[in-house]
């Protein structure tokens, strides 16, 4: 198959894996090797091992990098620093793209950036909402008092003391007013750890003085 017409069908998917290229050809090895070959010429990208997107200029559809963080790994939504810079929570600008999954904790790293992702257990997979990019394609990512939660208790090496004053100055948390911390605790419970309830009822002690 010439690469024109490949790119020709393949254009309306925002990507496509090597499990759909037999729906291309009846020789679906040839056509792995061809796509090796155009992955090194440039013409697609590769996100991991078996998933790619055309090229910039080839492709008709702009791919953002939320929606590419949940095709990288499923299922998965986006969480911890990245969420909590996207309702801004935290003043920084996160660049990775940060995100839990049931699955293990793995780094991806591609044209499109670093998306990393890390574990939770299958209980612990709730409080997320699916929401469309600007193109709008679907992605989920976590409510804002389960970003919380989620940097917390992924984070609870670091509360070897917990002080009320260690979210503001070290953590620089900010925009709290309209947080519930009914949802924060109900979300911490779920994880039934100790530990990340301390350091839960202390974060939610700092929402009411600031």
């Amino acid at each position: 198959m010439k690469y024109k017409e490949f790119k020709d069908r393949i254009q309306k998917y925002p990507v496509f894996s090597t499990s759909q290229l037999g729906v291309f050809t009846d020789n679906e090895q040839v056509l792995r090797n061809q796509l090796a070959l155009w992955h090194k010429q440039g013409l697609v990208l590769r996100l991991k091992k078996g998933l790619y997107v055309l090229n910039k200029e080839d492709r008709k559809i702009n791919l953002s990098r939320p929606f590419i963080a949940n095709q990288l790994i499923s299922p998965s939504y986006l969480s911890t620093e990245y969420a909590l810079s996207f309702y801004g929570l935290i003043p920084e600008k996160v660049e990775d793209l940060t995100s839990v999954t049931t699955k293990k904790t793995s780094t991806f790293q591609n044209d499109f950036g670093t998306f990393r992702y890390q574990h939770i257990d299958v209980g612990c997979f709730l409080g997320f909402i699916e929401t469309k990019d600007e193109n709008g394609y679907p992605f989920f990512i976590a409510q804002p008092e389960k970003a919380i939660v989620d940097f917390l208790y992924l984070n609870l090496a670091e509360f070897s003391e917990v002080r009320p004053d260690i979210f503001r100055d070290s953590y620089r948390f900010q925009n709290l007013s309209e947080l519930e911390s009914r949802k924060i605790k109900m979300f911490a419970e779920v994880f039934g750890n100790k530990k990340l309830l301390r350091v839960v009822r202390s974060f939610c002690e700092f929402m009411k003085v600031e």
